[in-house]
């Protein structure tokens, strides 16, 4: 059992390093950011973990398109639904971020707009997945969706938002994850930590989602 749980006992461990760490440490006194830069371990991590998730969805949408198999759909679906958490969690923390740093939860900076768009295109995958109630068209329908969801994260997340102003990590302005402005503590704690602390937390209730949706579909298949 312990052998096969050791990663969830892991992701434990990880996070209450995390939370210990980050909110007791210390971290470096910079200017706008100051004790905000906390917020690292969470919002920055949040969206790492959105990044995997998604990546992952979209490669069991490309094993459904090319085998037809029923269980990379419902793992696909379930990494999408993980990663739209996450990428909600992002967005959320990163409006309490902008709060202490800019003035406001919600300034319509570039960034902020395209991980809005991001995720409403995500959403509506599971639109799309519910309007039609054949099971194989709709996995299949949006299993090309999901290449083209996933497509879509790099003008709006990554592309659009660097070429115009933006307040930003990483635009013009503020930074964050800079190596002049984290010192090594923080690196450590943020890479071996938070980041894989929150995806193994993700993997696992996705894990656990996945399990209740097959059981769901072998119940199907004797009746």
């Amino acid at each position: 059992m312990l052998r096969r749980n050791w990663w969830k006992i892991l992701s434990f461990l990880l996070l209450l390093y995390t939370f210990t760490a980050g909110f007791l440490g210390n971290v470096p006194a910079k200017p706008i950011l100051n004790e905000t830069i906390r917020n690292l371990y969470f919002h920055v991590a949040m969206w790492f973990g959105m990044m995997i998730f998604f990546i992952v969805s979209l490669l069991y949408s490309l094993k459904y398109l090319r085998h037809n198999n029923p269980v990379h759909d419902i793992r696909a679906v379930e990494f999408a639904r993980t990663g739209i958490v996450f990428g909600s969690l992002g967005l959320l923390t990163g409006s309490i971020w902008a709060r202490w740093a800019w003035g406001a939860f919600w300034s319509n900076d570039p960034k902020q707009i395209g991980a809005a768009v991001a995720l409403l295109i995500y959403l509506a995958y599971f639109v799309l997945r519910n309007s039609l109630t054949d099971r194989d068209k709709s996995a299949r329908i949006s299993a090309v969706y999901n290449v083209f969801a996933f497509a879509m994260l790099f003008p709006t997340i990554w592309i659009i938002p660097r070429m115009v102003e933006s307040l930003h990590p990483g635009g013009m302005g503020n930074p964050a994850l800079d190596t002049n402005d984290i010192d090594s503590r923080m690196r450590v704690i943020f890479w071996f930590g938070a980041i894989p602390g929150w995806t193994l937390l993700g993997l696992w209730i996705t894990n656990l989602r996945t399990r209740i949706q097959l059981l769901s579909l072998n119940q199907e298949s004797n009746v």
